[in-house]
């Protein structure tokens, strides 16, 4: 069953993007991972996350099953938003583009899902997040960490083994899948050996420091960018921590695991 619905999501992103003529040529091959709905380690979500953070029951009374996926930038979106301050209008783009497509792939997953008489919840790929605290109450990198598809860096963001340069998405299930999930390993040069901050460094407010993580400031920035972009739609981001960086389309870390 895993790879029957890994395959939808890798079928629906390359027809949503022949079936909408989108200008740009925006993702690569989707990364996907399970996990049980009963895993304890969800619980540690209340205090590293939020208290206030759902668990899989909260969203599916039934939920047996998570499904995480991670959908890449393909390389020119990332080189786009290499230099400047304001987040290049390519990723912007991507950016307004991959939210929607997230949203429209939960959909595909209810519908090819109640044909087989399961259901799932239908999570959107962001804003879904406490507009004071500016803490989400269901963090997709958090849950994609405690399915094995990557690891934090020191950018607070995801690295998968495609790199961090993308989107995430969830969904809850009731189906039922046999899954044992392993944590991967650290993919963060920073955490692994001190040897790079290039996040830190790209960041343009400085919200970002070995210290900690300023999310206030981060978002004043963030809506910046939304304004200068606003005939494009909401585009509430930046993307320069995670663009031009080594984890930006690879895993970093991987032969220093590897030895």
């Amino acid at each position: 069953m895993q790879e029957l619905m890994q395959s939808w999501i890798e079928e629906y992103i390359a027809q949503y993007a022949k079936g909408h003529s989108l200008p740009l040529n925006i993702w690569q091959k989707p990364l996907v991972a399970f996990m049980p709905a009963d895993d304890e380690r969800f619980k540690t979500l209340k205090q590293t996350v939020s208290p206030s953070h759902l668990m899989p029951e909260d969203l599916l009374p039934d939920a047996r099953s998570l499904i995480v996926y991670f959908i890449p930038f393909n390389h020119s979106i990332t080189a786009s938003n290499k230099n400047g301050k304001l987040s290049s209008r390519e990723w912007a783009y991507a950016y307004i583009q991959t939210n929607k497509l997230i949203g429209e792939i939960n959909h595909y997953l209810h519908e090819k899902l109640s044909y087989y008489g399961y259901t799932c919840s239908n999570l959107p790929a962001t804003h879904n997040f406490d507009e004071k605290k500016l803490i989400s109450n269901w963090s997709h990198r958090h849950i994609a960490q405690l399915a094995g598809l990557g690891s934090l860096g020191l950018h607070r963001l995801l690295i998968t083994e495609a790199g961090c340069s993308g989107r995430l998405g969830s969904i809850v299930t009731n189906v039922p899948l046999a899954i044992e999930t392993k944590p991967a390993p650290s993919y963060c040069l920073y955490y692994l050996n001190g040897s790079c901050m290039k996040c830190v460094e790209r960041c343009p407010v400085n919200a970002l420091t070995i210290e900690g993580f300023d999310r206030f400031k981060c978002y004043e920035y963030l809506l910046k960018n939304a304004e200068f972009h606003s005939r494009l739609g909401f585009a509430d981001v930046c993307g320069k921590c995670i663009s031009g960086v080594p984890c930006s389309h690879i895993n970093p870390a991987q032969s220093t695991i590897k030895n």
